[in-house]
């Protein structure tokens, strides 16, 4: 009795939900997925159906990631709340049949809406925005077999309104480009293959009927990114033919990200002395064939610039501060830069310099106190080697860039200069330095703590101080300057790796432990770092680290085996918010213990493992399926033959598709000649954001799309 008394006193002194005010109700509401909100939520109280129903939860409607989401109820979603939406972005939901975009015609109100990676006819388009007639934002995707011709006459109403429009092509065409005739931004992707599943080359010249001319005129904003190919460079140049003719007077950004080389021709050199005489940029980024070795910097005029990307460009640092910055002028307007791969950025000249030759500190000096509003920062690809001035290293210069949320840097930039020269500590007690003895993986051969480190003098290096001095960054690249992945986009994978950088070699496990100061670290990105012996300084990140969504490591430590595999399973028990790992390692075993570490990391949404020669148990790879239940992406490219990986797959989609809606299964040998075959399948959401490597710091303009 006594129990019982305490128990009931407890809940009368305890706060009910229900006594928060609207306000605060509301803003706990927001978090949860709209779908639950409306199907499940409001069916409890009579207040909670009130306030789910409420216009700042029901005017933007965000189901791009949820993937437990299927035909029913965004069916019913549609009936429910359909004319309260004015935002619906379904981009990437893959798996809803093409039946689903139906039930979008319910939102008569709808101003933006996404449904990029959906399945979408142009029938059904037709049909859908024959309804929409307050639509003012689109992206969608253009497979083969769309055909403009079918588009109705009210559906061209719609799209003749439209001010922004993203378009992902997967077939030559204009799509519906040349029916907006109102457009200020204009996104496309080009995801053309050269080759046809059957082999046969494809071209780029337009389906028949498809030679309307676009309308460029009240244009403000033109992206385009380019996938490997030649086909995606011939399409675009029929984009560009009418930018060439008449420059809008009004633009104010034109990026192209393109790969490889892309020539410059005599219309895009129209282009380009166009805009050099009638426009003023805020946001740049040109094919590097453009920009090398020609004066164009020099004649463009920019107003308050906020992005720049000169990937892979040539451009040598005298050129960067007297072209782009103007000497030292005030840029505080540029809050996102992309060097990546600009191998003479910081260096006063090119002509007789060599890639691997000390930066010129004063370069970087003038651009940290120029843009000293940088938040997004990419340096990757390329060796930024600091000289022995005291107070001039890289890391010191960076350390000022207060508001950097994103930065990715060269594995060889970080290292401190008098110890780059010296070799790795020789450590035969924790590494075998055969490849014939096996590591013990169960037994923990690291130090668990800082204070445990060998080496005294961690907090003392520059990386250390500059980790310490950017509490606020989100995302972070160390990048070995060599480093290419495993897996080419259009190509047989890689089977030899270039090795690391001289200076890289001394990186290792201290210079990944003083990561672990960055308390709201979100996304980590960590390649080529050659001296990790144990894989310490993971734990102190994972311990540290509490809202670590995104990790990605590859070729770590010694390629012969996998020496950081005992703290790596320490560290995933601590990341509790996980949703996205990539491992690339040769000779990983995705074993029993693996996967038992993995199952810890319960948010945990998408896997993908890329090992040359690497190994799988297959039964610990459906327990770990089946006790990790938002895993809905599992891409493996392994050493394991091809019956053994089709079965597993099989296995996996019989047991979990059904469940799990959105479930997309890729087991497949690693250097089959029929890879690039298997890639092309998978959804370009997963394919984009984690099962390709690549860098993803300023990669496009912040905000550039939702």
């Amino acid at each position: 009795q006594e129990v019982v008394s305490e128990e009931s006193e407890e809940e009368s002194n305890g706060v009910n939900l229900m006594e928060f005010s609207d306000e605060i109700l509301l803003h706990i509401l927001s978090y949860v997925p709209c779908t639950d909100l409306v199907l499940n939520v409001r069916r409890t109280c009579r207040k909670l159906a009130t306030l789910c129903l409420d216009k700042s939860l029901t005017h933007t409607v965000l189901l791009q990631k949820d993937y437990k989401v299927n035909k029913d109820k965004v069916k019913q979603l549609m009936r429910d709340i359909g004319r309260e939406i004015y935002q619906l972005n379904m981009a990437g939901c893959y798996w809803l049949p093409s039946s689903t975009i139906d039930h979008v015609t319910w939102c008569k109100n709808l101003v933006k809406l996404n449904l990029s990676g959906c399945h979408i006819t142009s029938l059904r388009l037709s049909k859908m925005l024959s309804s929409l007639q307050h639509l003012r934002s689109l992206a969608i995707d253009v497979n083969p077999g769309f055909d403009a011709s079918q588009l109705s006459s009210e559906c061209k109403a719609t799209l003749s309104r439209v001010s922004e429009l993203k378009q992902t092509l997967y077939t030559p065409s204009y799509g519906v480009v040349p029916c907006c005739t109102s457009l200020e931004k204009l996104l496309l992707y080009f995801e053309i293959l050269d080759r046809s599943r059957e082999g046969f080359m494809l071209s780029g010249q337009l389906m028949v009927g498809e030679s309307n001319v676009p309308h460029y005129q009240n244009l403000r904003i033109f992206y385009a990114r380019l996938a490997p190919g030649y086909v995606n460079q011939e399409v675009v140049r029929l984009y560009l033919a009418v930018l060439s003719d008449r420059t809008p007077e009004n633009l104010h950004a034109f990026l192209i990200s393109a790969p490889g080389s892309f020539a410059e021709t005599g219309a895009t050199k129209n282009l380009l002395d166009s805009m050099a005489r009638n426009v003023r940029l805020d946001a740049l980024q040109l094919p590097k064939a453009w920009i090398n070795g020609s004066g164009l910097l020099q004649h463009l005029k920019f107003n308050n610039p906020f992005y720049f990307s000169f990937s892979r460009c040539t451009l040598s640092g005298g050129h960067l501060i007297q072209r782009v910055i103007n000497g030292g002028k005030d840029l505080k307007s540029l809050t996102s830069l992309n060097l990546s791969g600009c191998v003479h950025c910081l260096a006063p000249e090119s002509l007789f310099r060599k890639a691997e030759d000390d930066i010129d500190s004063s370069i970087l000096e003038s651009l940290v106190v120029s843009c000293c509003n940088l938040r997004h920062l990419n340096l990757s690809a390329a060796h930024h080697h600091s000289s022995e001035s005291i107070g001039n290293h890289l890391c010191q210069l960076l350390s000022r860039l207060k508001h950097l949320l994103s930065l990715a840097l060269p594995v060889c930039s970080i290292t401190d200069v008098g110890s780059s020269v010296e070799k790795p500590p020789s450590t035969p007690n924790l590494v075998p330095q055969t490849f014939g003895r096996k590591v013990r993986i169960g037994v923990q051969t690291y130090p668990r703590n800082l204070g445990d480190q060998t080496n005294q003098k961690i907090e003392s290096s520059v990386f250390w101080a500059l980790m310490g001095s950017l509490r606020f960054l989100e995302t972070l690249e160390i990048i070995g300057s060599s480093f290419s992945s495993a897996m080419p986009r259009n190509e047989p994978a890689i089977r030899n790796s270039l090795p690391p950088c001289v200076r890289a070699q001394s990186v290792g496990d201290s210079e990944v432990a003083a990561i672990s100061q960055l308390t709201y670290l979100q996304s980590l990105t960590l390649a080529q770092l050659p001296n990790i012996l144990t894989g310490s300084g993971l734990v102190n990140i994972g311990l540290q680290c509490q809202h670590l969504r995104t990790l990605s490591l590859a070729n770590l430590g010694m390629m012969g085996k996998v020496v950081y595999m005992s703290a790596l399973m320490d560290m995933l028990k601590h990341c509790k918010c996980l949703r996205d790992l990539r491992l690339e390692q040769p000779y990983f075993c995705a074993g029993a213990q693996f996967f038992q570490a993995l199952s810890h990391c319960s948010s945990l949404q998408r896997l993908c493992i890329v090992s040359r020669s690497g190994t799988l148990q297959s039964d610990a790879v459906m327990s770990f399926m089946a006790s990790c239940l938002e895993v809905i992406m599992c891409h493996m490219f392994m050493g394991e033959s091809l019956t053994v990986c089709k079965n597993l797959q099989q296995s996996i989609v019989r047991s979990f598709q059904a469940e799990r809606p959105a479930l997309n299964v890729v087991i497949f040998p690693l250097l089959h000649e029929d890879l690039t075959e298997v890639i092309r399948d998978v959804p370009m959401r997963h394919l984009d954001e984690i099962t390709l490597f690549k860098s993803r710091v300023a990669e496009e303009p912040p905000n550039l799309w939702w």
